[in-house]
């Protein structure tokens, strides 16, 4: 890359290309754009970028992003208190918010159980959803996880830890297996809500 690009531009294709879903083209083509931009546009950028970076942190409640010590949705009286929808990303929880057809509130898991890449059940916050899910008010943790082989073993793993003090429902997917759900329409999201259904056991 050196050989056609200038340094400095060389280095910030290469950094462009660590973002997900980027590739070579793409960081190129984004390389470019932004060196044609005014200083104060890339000032401005690296200024956003840095403030999120520093500002935004994690729930202390459901690990969702959040400004403050705890979330907006974690700290609304109107969330309905019942109810627990249990995700692997923040993602996850702005796709559903979307659908405006969810009003409980979320636990983050923070990634799924995957062996071959080394995260197991404790790099998750899955011991502080069995402690808010064994609390006398919830009556229901909804699994909204991805239907992949990690998600699948993810949700059997949470589903045997809270089955016996808690109901425990899966949204109803309109996703191919492998399907991410933030990349899902807001009326498949909706549709896949309503129809929940409760895991069955063997």
């Amino acid at each position: 890359m050196s050989s056609v690009y200038t340094r400095p531009l060389a280095r910030l294709i290469e950094q462009l290309q660590r973002l997900p879903g980027i590739g070579p083209k793409t960081a190129q083509r984004l390389a470019l754009h932004l060196i044609k931009r005014p200083a104060a546009d890339i000032q401005a950028l690296a200024q956003a970028l840095l403030e999120a970076k520093q500002q935004v942190g994690l729930c202390s409640i459901c690990f969702h992003l959040s400004v403050e010590p705890v979330c907006e949705i974690c700290a609304s009286p109107q969330r309905d208190n019942h109810t627990l929808c249990v995700v692997a990303d923040s993602r996850d929880v702005i796709a559903i918010e979307k659908t405006r057809e969810y009003h409980g509130k979320y636990h983050v898991l923070g990634g799924l159980i995957s062996p071959l890449e080394g995260i197991t059940p404790e790099h998750l916050h899955i011991q502080p959803l069995v402690q808010r899910a064994s609390q006398p008010h919830v009556q229901e943790v909804i699994l909204a996880i991805n239907p992949s082989i990690e998600g699948e073993t993810t949700s059997l793993y949470v589903a045997q830890l809270l089955r016996p003090f808690v109901k425990v429902t899966r949204i109803a997917f309109g996703l191919p297996v492998g399907g991410d759900l933030d990349y899902a329409d807001e009326m498949t999201l909706a549709r896949a809500l309503a129809g929940r259904r409760e895991i069955e056991w063997q």
